[in-house]
C-alpha cells in the first residue's frame, strides 16, 4: 500500500494561522517538518519583539523555525529546498511567495483563504463579506498560484453569516472549520484523488486590506450600510464619529426605523442611543469614549447624559 503521509512546511503567522497549525499537529496523517513565519514584532508598552502565535506553538512543539524577511536571497530558497517538504501550507503568512518558491516542494504550495473564491480575493476577506451584507462566506483550500488569490480550489467549507456577526466572531468561526478543511484537501492530494476546480475571475472581488479612515461614519449612509460596517470593523479599526472634539468609538448598533438629520441623535436611554441615518436610524447599544473602557449605552449615559440629548449632531466637526 503507497505512503500517503505527506512531509509538511507550515509557513503563517497569526493565531488563525495557528489554530491550523494545530490541527495538522493534532492530527498523525502527516508530518510537519518545519515552520516559517514572519520575524519578531515590537509589541506592548515595552516595544519588545515578541514571537507570532506560529512560532509559539512551532517553539512548544519543538519545530524547526524560519523567519526571513522575503525570499529575495538565495540563501533563504536554498534553505527551504534543502528541507525537502513535499508539500508548503500557508495560511495568512504575511509574504507574497515568488514563483520559484511555489515550485520548490514536489507537489507545490497550498493555501487556506477565510472566504468563498473567487467572491473575495486580497487581504480582508471576512470584513468585506460582512461589510457587502453577504448571506455566507466560508474556507477555500486552494493551490497556490503567482497571482492574488487565483489557484486553482481544492475544498470548499461554507458558513453562514448571522445578522449579529462581527469580523471577530467570524474569524472564530472560519479558524475552527478551516483546519478540518485542509486536512480533507492534505488527503486528497496524498492520495492522488484531489479535483482541482478553475476560479471563475469574473465572478472575484478585491477585497483591500482595511484602512483606519474608513471606520470614519458618514451619517448619510443608510442604517442598513452602517450596521454592516460597524460589524465588519470589529475589533479593528473600529468605527468611529465625532461627538463634540471626542471620537466616539461604535462597538455595536442596530437598524430601526427613525428618521431625521444624519447624525441627529433621536432618542437617548437605556435601551439606546438612537441616531438618524441616510434612510433609517441606528440604535447604538455599546460605545467608547477617549480613555475609557467600552460601555453599553446604559451605562455611558449613567455619567454622560448630558453629551447624547436628543438634538445633538454626531460627526459634526
Amino acid at each position: 500500500m503507497p505512503d500517503t503521509r505527506l512531509k509538511l512546511v507550515f509557513a503563517g503567522t497569526p493565531e488563525f494561522a495557528a489554530q491550523h497549525l494545530k490541527a495538522l499537529l493534532d492530527d498523525d496523517r502527516h508530518d510537519v517538518i518545519a515552520v516559517y513565519t514572519q520575524p519578531d514584532r515590537p509589541a506592548g508598552r515595552g516595544k519588545k519583539p515578541r514571537p507570532s502565535p506560529v512560532k509559539a506553538l512551532a517553539e512548544a512543539a519543538g519545530l524547526p523555525v524560519y523567519q526571513p524577511l522575503n525570499f529575495k536571497a538565495q540563501d533563504d530558497r536554498d534553505a527551504l529546498a534543502a528541507l525537502g517538504a513535499d508539500l508548503m501550507v500557508v495560511v495568512a503568512y504575511g509574504l507574497i511567495l515568488p514563483q520559484a518558491v511555489l515550485d520548490l516542494p514536489r507537489l507545490g504550495c497550498v493555501n487556506v483563504h477565510a472566504s468563498i473564491l473567487p467572491r473575495w480575493r486580497g487581504a480582508a476577506p471576512i470584513q468585506r463579506a460582512i461589510e457587502a451584507g453577504d448571506a455566507e462566506t466560508g474556507v477555500t483550500i486552494m493551490r497556490m498560484a503567482a497571482g492574488l488569490d487565483t489557484g486553482d480550489m481544492l475544498h470548499i467549507v461554507r458558513c453562514p453569516i448571522g445578522p449579529e456577526d462581527t469580523s471577530a466572531s467570524l474569524h472564530d468561526q472560519l479558524a475552527v472549520l478551516g483546519g478540518p478543511a485542509l486536512l480533507d484537501a492534505l488527503d486528497q492530494l496524498a492520495s492522488g484523488t484531489a479535483q482541482p476546480e478553475v476560479q471563475d475571475d469574473s465572478l472575484s472581488n478585491y477585497a483591500a486590506k482595511i484602512d483606519k479612515a474608513e471606520g470614519d461614519i458618514d451619517w448619510t449612509l443608510s442604517a442598513t450600510e452602517l450596521d454592516r460596517r460597524i460589524r465588519a470593523f470589529v475589533p479593528f479599526p473600529v468605527c468611529y464619529t465625532q461627538l463634540g472634539e471626542d471620537r466616539l468609538r461604535i462597538w455595536r448598533a442596530t437598524p430601526e426605523t427613525g428618521s431625521g438629520q444624519p447624525g441627529e441623535i433621536l432618542s437617548s436611554d437605556k435601551s439606546g442611543i438612537v441616531v438618524a441615518c441616510g434612510e433609517g436610524a441606528l440604535r447604538l447599544l455599546s460605545l467608547q469614549l477617549p480613555n475609557a473602557r467600552q460601555m453599553d449605552a446604559a451605562e455611558l449615559l449613567n455619567g454622560h447624559a448630558a453629551r447624547f440629548q436628543p438634538g445633538t449632531v454626531l460627526g459634526a466637526r
